[in-house]
């Protein structure tokens, strides 16, 4: 039995030596882990720190870059606004401007009458000097080839004498206020 005991023993001794060899490589390899792990570590920091910085200066570019096209386009809004800020006034004066002008095609058949004719001639050619400082324009129609963007036609009519998609007759003024169209020009076009 005594010999067993030494066997196992001896087997023990072999587990436990061959246990600390283990372990004492383990213990080497964890320390070169332990290097290593903390090299990776500052390299994933400092490549994570670098990522949150790229991202930063990313969100700060565009953000410039929103701001940027904030203050281009309010700046754009506000010469747009002073451009036309007489576009509501005149588009509620353009009847008025049309009813001067049917007024003027009264003919005059008395002193009395003429004298009413005058002053009123005199008060819309001071009204259409007023609206053209701002600006407003007649678009010309009569003659001119017929423009979808600054005519717009009520009726077609036959002249064998002039071109198709002439504008033959004007029945109603157009105006633009610099670069817009107040109100097109209604008109008759030769087919």
């Amino acid at each position: 039995m005594r010999r067993i005991q030494v066997t196992e023993t001896t087997e023990n001794k072999d587990l436990v030596q061959e246990e600390k060899n283990v372990q004492s490589e383990n213990e080497v390899e964890v320390g070169q882990e332990t290097e290593l792990t903390i090299e990776e570590q500052y390299e994933a920091k400092l490549a994570e720190l670098q990522a949150k910085l790229d991202d930063e200066e990313n969100r700060h570019l565009r953000l410039r870059a929103d701001f940027d096209n904030i203050r281009r386009r309010s700046q754009l809004d506000r010469e747009a606004a002073e451009k036309y800020r007489a576009q509501s006034l005149l588009s509620d004066l353009l009847p008025v401007i049309d009813n001067f002008e049917r007024a003027l095609q009264v003919e005059a058949t008395s002193e009395e009458t003429a004298s009413i004719v005058k002053g009123i001639e005199m008060v819309y050619r001071s009204l259409i000097e007023a609206t053209e400082k701002e600006g407003l324009q007649i678009i010309k129609a009569e003659g001119e080839q017929f423009d979808p963007n600054v005519h717009q036609a009520v009726m077609q009519e036959q002249d064998s004498e002039k071109e198709t998609g002439v504008v033959l007759r004007e029945l109603q003024k157009g105006y633009m206020l610099k670069d817009r169209v107040l109100r097109p020009t209604m008109v008759s076009v030769n087919e």
